[in-house]
């Protein structure tokens, strides 16, 4: 993730931020060139917009701004658009007459920004299903009242391009549960859009492409009935050596899981490694460590053409990072370790994604 800074007073800002918390001016994130800019001056505060963000004159905020204070998107003014690119992308929200719904959908929204914002900065297809058929869409469900309905719960998934989101999982306590009754490691809202994400770009990139067949050498035969192979994973777990191989526990269930997995930490790692280099961090130990931990970030991780690079500096990174959370009480930020089956995979990934991105 970029730093931004305030327009009017240079203030640090927040990716979420609708306003600056320093002057008070009106701030909306401009999608087509990934920043976050001033749209309204305070009254109070003496300052001019530089030139080159009057630009931000040409753009009107999204409607989920307007009507529901969700969104700090902008939209082409002269667009017939009513929602953002982000939004656009959305074929039901949760019925915000029931209490807590808004608040869990703002969360939502939030994270799922954030996963559009990576698919952005890595020149990736982004565009609402509603539009056409190979479009991206997203379903945010609530469980229904059992007193009133007999269908089960909502459970969260990608089918076709349409990925659903149980809005549960925007509640701390709920996502805690399920983390705990799944025996997961690590449960993010933003984890759960970059791994499903992951199952919608396998059909965009991989399915249909010259990419297919090596993809299958490294990540198994996915014509292999994926029921079957779900309902094996929960009766019997997974394999004991499944962190020789894969990501996450989860990844050995189906080759999808698996690309879907690989995928989303692939994402963890671009992103994190760019919300460093914007900082400015280096990783330099006071210690003896043979140089084994030390990371410079100098580079745009969303374009760099090299996976190595990324692992060299995702290593020392990743590890003061969860120093860090150890530090404040918290499990580690990063709870995984790459195995070099898991690198091979992610490596491809990243050669997938940066096949996109050349001319």
């Amino acid at each position: 993730m970029k730093l931004f800074t305030c327009d009017c007073c240079g203030n640090l800002l927040y990716f979420e931020n609708v306003f600056c918390v320093r002057c008070g001016a009106g701030l909306g994130f401009v999608p087509n060139d990934l920043r976050l800019v001033t749209i309204s001056l305070p009254e109070e505060y003496d300052c001019e917009l530089p030139v080159d963000r009057n630009q931000a004159r040409s753009y009107r905020q999204c409607a989920n701004y307007t009507k529901h204070d969700v969104c700090n998107w902008m939209v082409e003014a002269e667009s017939e658009e009513a929602f953002c690119v982000a939004c656009r992308l959305n074929r039901t929200i949760p019925n915000l007459n029931v209490d807590d719904n808004k608040s869990h959908w703002h969360k939502l929204e939030m994270e799922k920004r954030r996963l559009v914002f990576t698919l952005l900065s890595l020149d990736l297809p982004v565009f609402p299903r509603s539009r056409h058929p190979d479009g991206l869409a997203f379903d945010f469900l609530a469980d229904p009242d059992p007193a009133f309905s007999d269908k089960g719960k909502v459970l969260t998934g990608h089918d076709q391009g349409l990925i659903t989101i149980n809005i549960a999982e925007a509640d701390p306590v709920a996502r805690e549960k399920m983390r705990t009754a799944m025996d997961e490691h690590y449960r993010t809202i933003l984890g759960h859009f970059r791994h499903e994400s992951g199952h919608y770009y396998w059909e965009r990139l991989i399915r249909d492409t010259d990419w297919l067949e090596p993809c299958r050498e490294l990540f198994g035969d996915d014509t292999q009935d994926y029921s079957q192979a779900l309902e094996r994973h929960y009766q019997n777990g997974p394999p004991t050596d499944w962190p020789e191989r894969f990501v996450s526990a989860y990844a050995s269930t189906h080759p999808w899981e698996d690309w879907a997995e690989t995928w989303a930490h692939y994402l963890h790692i671009v992103d994190t490694l760019e919300t460093a280099y914007h900082f400015g961090i280096k990783v330099r130990p006071r210690v003896e460590t043979n140089g084994e931990i030390f990371a410079k970030l100098d580079f745009d991780p969303y374009h760099q053409d090299h996976f190595d690079v990324l692992v060299e500096h995702w290593f020392p990174v990743s590890f003061a990072l969860n120093s860090l959370n150890r530090s404040m009480g918290h499990d580690h930020a990063y709870p995984f370790v790459l195995s070099p089956p898991v690198l091979k995979k992610l490596d491809f990934v990243h050669r997938v994604v940066r096949g996109q991105q050349l001319p």
